[in-house]
């Protein structure tokens, strides 16, 4: 599998992962959460062979963890969701999990910028009358 290749599997599994745990998320039942875990499995193992064993388990614990707080109900569970959003990058589908979850999401803050006083635009800049024509 060429470079290109394997960057789209990627994405794809990716992909099938972040919607897998939608549909968990929005239907609640254990046949979603086990496809969810298999996802996340072949995810962790990154096209090793079936019969070798993977240290690499982010997937899987990361899933194993959102599931449990979809079906848990309190101020940590709703922690480990907000962080879970917050990992996604697509508007669309964080949008729509926040919504099957049932989580406000707040707008991003507007960013301040500092008010400089109206002559600190030119400060250090020689003045026009030093300026030869």
């Amino acid at each position: 599998m060429d470079q290109t290749g394997s960057a789209e599997w990627h994405a794809r599994m990716l992909q099938a992962w972040h919607l897998a745990l939608l549909r968990f998320a929005v239907m609640r039942d254990n046949a979603d959460r086990l496809s969810v875990l298999a996802i996340a499995n072949e995810m962790d193992r990154l096209g090793r062979p079936q019969d070798t064993t993977s240290d690499f388990g982010f997937f899987r614990r990361i899933s194993a963890e959102f599931c449990a707080a979809v079906l848990a109900s309190n101020d940590a569970a709703t922690h480990v969701l907000r962080q879970h959003l917050a990992r996604i990058d697509s508007p669309r589908l964080q949008r729509a999990l926040a919504a099957a979850l049932e989580i406000d999401q707040c707008a991003p803050a507007p960013i301040k910028r500092a008010v400089k006083p109206a002559g600190a635009l030119w400060k250090g800049l020689p003045s026009r009358s030093n300026m030869r024509a």
